[in-house]
């Protein structure tokens, strides 16, 4: 890179995953590696006068061709145009299109922590390449199934997978039927009546109370309920799915019986299973750095525990570490903004004989912002339950938070711009 000494320590940073976590590790490294605060401080960053630049080498490696917003797939499954919107490939991010970020489609499928490589499955040619590096940040998140998020590993893919379901929904003239009253089936319906408000749209969920499996006070619970009522969808508590079974239609339709444990029938023409059975995606990290559920087991500055060759070298962030609090794309791009200040301090440790001082992970408690249709609720414990039309404009603006994420890791703009804002800033 131009701006940078040819003094300056080279690093080479492997990321495995491009989504929240792994690319705000990446844009703020950036910003370490030229000199600068990274972009998500809240206070200035002051550089090391023996190491002022480092030239990081990033490669990000992930299964898809882009970036996709995950918390708008309730609304990128009913409406085509956002669906546009939500998947940008990473060739087309203005914010990493530099000499030292290189991206990799494929599949991590080992990583050697005391060799430091990682092995990636190309995703077309099926070849495997091994990838040597000096740190590792393990970014891959939760594998989560279909509706939850897409499956497509392309761009072109995905609006076709988006395409098919979104005509399903429009011939639906027996209604949708949700099962799952988390978070992700509460946007999901609430989205889906708001985009398409002449389907009937039905809630369905096991418990007496939506989030039911999230530490939540149920006053945020109650409030949403309240609120999916009054998008327009109908809601049934208490009722445990039984079976969903595809039936003849006189006209050909599709059209499904679906049963409850509580004997209670109904029909539909599409059912969506809104059910999370997340599952981590660090399997090909060593035994060593998991725990029995597959996540990373990880310390206050991010790095590994001790019990991992190298494990000083390696750090985790987003939804596959083992930490407390709600998995959130806010506490993603928190974690990897810490994984880059922290990689940052360890290279001045190691070439400046420089003290660390790491920036550390605090327990998180339970906090939630959720969408619903026109409206949202959120809870944290500084400011209890909190609804309407402000606070979904608050959290998400008119997008999800399409924006927000964009605007605050600043993948919209190129790296000359951070530099200069920053200049003028200072």
């Amino acid at each position: 890179m131009g701006s940078i000494p040819e003094a300056a320590p080279v690093v080479r940073v492997f990321i495995a995953g491009g989504s929240y976590a792994g690319l705000s590790a990446a844009v703020n490294l950036l910003d370490l590696g030229d000199g600068l605060s990274p972009r998500m401080a809240h206070e200035q960053y002051t550089h090391h006068p023996s190491v002022p630049k480092v030239n990081f080498q990033i490669t990000i490696a992930d299964e898809r061709d882009g970036y996709y917003h995950l918390i708008g797939s309730p609304l990128a499954l009913a409406d085509t145009e956002y669906a546009k919107k939500a998947w940008v490939k990473f060739q087309d991010i203005p914010g990493l299109q530099l000499p030292n970020v290189r991206f990799v489609q494929g599949s991590v499928s080992n990583v050697d922590c005391d060799a430091k490589t990682a092995t990636v499955v190309d995703s077309t040619t099926k070849e495997s390449v091994t990838h040597q590096y000096d740190y590792f940040v393990t970014a891959t998140g939760l594998r989560r199934v279909w509706p939850v998020v897409p499956q497509s590993l392309t761009r072109k893919q995905y609006l076709l997978e988006v395409e098919t379901q979104i005509n399903a929904l429009d011939g639906a003239k027996d209604g949708v039927v949700i099962v799952g009253g988390g978070a992700v089936g509460i946007e999901m319906a609430a989205e889906l009546k708001h985009v398409k408000p002449h389907l009937k749209v039905t809630l369905v969920h096991s418990r007496d109370k939506l989030m039911s499996s999230e530490p939540l006070p149920d006053e945020c619970k109650d409030k949403a309920l309240d609120m999916v009522k009054e998008s327009g969808v109908d809601v049934l508590m208490s009722h445990r799915l039984a079976s969903s079974t595809k039936v003849d239609s006189s006209d050909g339709s599709s059209k499904y019986e679906v049963e409850f444990t509580n004997g209670h029938k109904m029909t539909a023409s599409v059912v969506i299973m809104a059910l999370s059975n997340s599952i981590s995606t660090a399997s090909y990290l060593p035994s060593s750095a998991t725990d029995p559920e597959g996540l990373v087991k990880i310390v206050p500055n991010m790095s590994f525990e001790p019990s991992t060759p190298n494990a000083a070298s390696h750090f985790c962030a987003g939804d596959v570490a083992k930490w407390s609090g709600i998995k959130r794309c806010g506490a993603a791009m928190h974690g990897g903004h810490y994984v880059a200040y922290n990689i940052h301090q360890s290279v001045l440790q190691h070439t400046a004989q420089h003290k660390p001082k790491f920036q550390e992970l605090q327990e998180i408690p339970p906090m939630i912002g959720l969408a619903v249709g026109k409206n949202a609720v959120a809870y944290g414990p500084d400011v209890g339950v909190v609804s309407g039309p402000e606070v979904m404009q608050a959290y998400f603006r008119d997008d999800l938070g399409w924006g927000i994420c964009w605007d605050y890791m600043q993948l919209g703009s190129r790296k000359e711009d951070v530099k200069t804002q920053e200049t003028s800033s200072s």
